[in-house]
């Protein structure tokens, strides 16, 4: 029998009245926005109201070093919030909303999948409530006011070979990674080189994801940094009067947006911050509504814990105030096998057929990625609790194996069925859950604000990444120093590497050690809160492949979407 896809089982849901989900919350029908009869966003007087109600015990899933597949974390957080009704709790969901480049390129929607999704899907995919629309129009403000600045005499002195601006859009397309504009006459702006990024590597949308307010928000917009002077002085947007615009723009788009779970658990779905570049997390005002609408708030961090959780830890906590009482962590079959050396996972490409092949000890060779992401997750006073994600193609001699780690490094660890089975095949991963959120946790950052931006890359880079030593281009150097003397030198830093290994170098499997981690050049988020340095080359405009997902998507003959996935 042939397993239905995504989108077939998601046309077989019975979503509840939004009311309803909201009212089992706490939160009444005055705080709602309804878009449509599925779709809803919610009022941020939200979190003032709910104020006075108990705090939910706050887990964020995580995963081990994935492959390019992923390994279902996003599957996992929505199984293991359909599991929590199952096992008698109140469960809130709050996920980062997709970016239609990934939906319509290789990667596919962010819905979650099987039976642990996320409905309606295909408005989840697609636009929701356009909140990335508005990002990508605030963005493209502040370029259009950049260059009209330069048009009409650069009054601030913006060294045009120092502006760090691009402008944004939310598709899949190389051709725009690099471009020169101002081509024309007299008239058509100032020539200079600049280029594309998709939406969600926009510092707007990171601002979106890391603002409490709207009056938060209006202040981020402010110091946001487009260039700098000659003499390395930074030029805001404030000064070129843009940040009250972009604040106009957004001020919708900073209400979260209210959906279900084929099981009908709540769902807030609110930005889409890039992993690469950005924290990789859903919004911090999402949080905080969530913590006060249920037993457990289950959140999901972008693709591995050095990456995702790290940050999730050292920055979004940092900025909502809110502490983690547990970590799942999602190990899968193949991703350790992967790990072993032995065989290459490429994206958009079956499996090889000897990886499927029952193998207890490819896992085992690979385990090395596992305990060191267990180690990270406890390396910030948080329990951790292995999620076995299991696939059809798995052995049980195989889930084992990943069992007898777990409970040699001390964790808790639990099979789950969630894609398959919904809620019900992951009652064994809620109960360990909500055994970890009792224990005693010591929750701690792993840098001090005070700290240097180079100690801070470098605790993130020696305890995380596992590397001996971090060397700088002289260019790294310089901009660094830059940062100091500007005043950036207490924002956290956000390290901008491949996620394709715990070290910078893709290449590197399990848990490298020895390592050095090199950085290239360095970069301020001024807005959203952070320096991000920069690893290696980190692609900020992905492309697509030869088989992308737009050439299978259309519109049936009865008007219905095919080939969503």
């Amino acid at each position: 029998m042939t397993f239905p896809t995504d989108l077939q089982i998601a046309r077989t849901a019975h979503p509840k009245p939004l009311s309803e989900i909201a009212h089992k919350m706490g939160i009444g029908e005055h705080l709602l926005e309804p878009y449509g009869s599925d779709v809803a966003k919610i009022r941020l007087d939200a979190i003032e109201e709910l104020s006075d109600r108990p705090k939910a015990k706050y887990v964020v899933v995580t995963a081990i070093t994935p492959t390019p597949l992923g390994e279902g974390k996003t599957t996992t957080a929505v199984g293991l919030g359909q599991a929590m009704q199952c096992v008698g709790k109140n469960a809130v969901l709050t996920l980062r909303q997709p970016s239609m480049g990934p939906t319509f390129g290789i990667k596919g929607g962010a819905a979650g999948g099987g039976y642990s999704q996320v409905i309606p899907m295909e408005l989840l995919n697609l636009h929701l409530t356009g909140d990335f629309h508005a990002v990508t129009a605030a963005h493209n403000l502040l370029s259009a006011m950049v260059d009209n600045h330069l048009h009409h005499g650069n009054e601030l002195e913006l060294d045009l070979n120092n502006i760090t601006w691009r402008r944004v859009m939310d598709v899949n397309d190389r051709a725009l990674r690099n471009i020169v504009i101002g081509l024309g006459g007299r008239m058509d702006g100032v020539v200079r080189e600049t280029g594309f990024d998709i939406t969600a590597a926009s510092e707007v949308m990171a601002i979106l994801a890391l603002a409490t307010s709207q009056d938060d928000m209006r202040e981020r917009f402010g110091r946001i940094v487009v260039g700098y002077t000659s003499k390395g002085v930074p030029v805001t947007a404030e000064q070129l009067s843009a940040a009250g615009s972009m604040a106009v723009m957004m001020r919708d788009a900073l209400e979260p947006n209210l959906l279900q779970t084929l099981e009908n658990t709540p769902v807030i779905v609110h930005a889409g911050p890039f992993g690469n570049i950005a924290h990789g997390n859903s919004s911090v005002v999402a949080d905080l509504i969530g913590i006060r609408g249920g037993d457990y708030l289950i959140t999901e961090a972008g693709f591995g814990a050095d990456m995702g959780a790290e940050r999730f830890f050292n920055i979004k906590c940092r900025t909502s105030g809110l502490v983690p009482d547990a970590a799942v962590l999602v190990a899968t079959v193949r991703a350790l096998k992967a790990h072993s050396g032995k065989y290459k996972v490429v994206a958009g490409r079956d499996l090889p057929a000897e990886m499927l092949l029952e193998s207890p000890d490819d896992v085992l060779a690979g385990a090395s990625n596992l305990r060191k992401q267990i180690e990270n997750v406890m390396a910030h006073g948080v329990t951790p609790v292995v999620a076995i994600n299991a696939f059809p193609t798995d052995h049980e001699s195989e889930h084992q194996a990943i069992r007898e780690v777990a409970e040699e490094m001390g964790v808790r660890v639990a099979v789950s069925n969630h894609f398959g089975e919904g809620g019900a095949g992951a009652t064994d991963l809620a109960e360990a859950v909500i055994e970890a959120c009792e224990d005693e946790q010591g929750f701690h950052f792993l840098y001090d604000a005070d700290d240097s931006l180079k100690q801070k890359v470098e605790a993130v880079a020696t305890k995380i990444y596992g590397a001996e030593r971090v060397e700088y281009t002289p260019e790294a150097n310089r901009q660094f120093q830059n940062y100091e003397d500007n005043g950036f030198g207490d924002l956290p830093v956000c390290i901008a590497k491949t996620h394709l290994s715990i070290s910078g170098d893709a290449s590197l499997k399990g848990a490298p050690t020895g390592h050095t981690l090199t950085i290239r050049e360095a970069r301020a988020s001024v807005g959203a809160g952070f320096i991000y340095p920069i690893s290696g080359v980190v692609r900020t405009m992905p492309g697509l492949g030869s088989s992308p997902a737009a050439s299978r998507i259309d519109i049936d003959e009865n008007g219905e979407i095919v080939g969503l996935s």
